[in-house]
């Protein structure tokens, strides 16, 4: 369910927390495997507090569960690559909100669409579809550069074995961005021909 995990170059301060994950001490790493190990009623909460203390120990402050941290990594990312068109921190986090996959995939969703139309405005004279393409682009590599970072801390902690709770949340996440991104760009490019298409018929007229 999940996309292969690769470690991402110069990812600043992420990657710099994903070799301080690799580094924790064994009971740490006993005590996050024990948490993803628990019967799936307490698994939410017990997770959210193993990774609450992960964050004290690495300096994530993203959140305290890890659609939280998968919240932060993406968001993080998708500033990254939309810093050369639209500057530093487009897009301002927001946490201690709805961290089930839906709400985590919604936020990352609007908040990294919102920024088409200023997007656009900087390439006023390219054709709209590529510039919409590019932006969809843009954004996607974004979330899942952020979304293996995530991952990859994630499995620092002993926590993203196959089938596990926590392997389940994100990979559903992933699942919906991916998806919202592709209707995103579906219905924008069918408003792209309308436009084109009522232009036509101006023209006629």
């Amino acid at each position: 369910m999940l996309n292969p995990v690769s470690p991402s170059a110069g990812a600043g301060s992420i990657s710099t927390v994903n070799k301080e994950a690799a580094a924790r001490p064994a009971d740490s790493m006993d005590e996050a495997r024990k948490a993803a190990a628990s019967s799936r009623e307490g698994q939410r909460a017990q997770l959210g507090a193993q990774i609450m203390q992960a964050s004290l120990d690495v300096s994530i402050t993203s959140g305290n569960n890890s659609l939280a941290l998968l919240y932060r990594s993406a968001i993080d990312s998708i500033n990254e690559q939309l810093a050369p068109e639209l500057g530093p921190n487009a897009i301002q986090n927001a946490m201690g909100q709805d961290n089930s996959p839906e709400g985590t995939a919604g936020r990352i969703l609007s908040m990294s669409t919102g920024f088409y139309e200023a997007y656009a405005a900087q390439r006023p004279n390219d054709d709209p579809e590529d510039v919409l393409r590019d932006f969809v682009d843009v954004i996607r590599g974004g979330f899942e550069k952020g979304y293996n970072e995530a991952a990859q801390i994630l499995q620092g902690l002993g926590v993203m074995g196959e089938g596990s709770f926590v392997a389940e949340e994100i990979g559903k996440t992933f699942q919906l961005v991916q998806q919202g991104y592709d209707d995103f760009l579906e219905n924008k490019l069918a408003d792209l021909q309308q436009t084109k298409d009522a232009a036509a018929v101006a023209d006629d007229a």
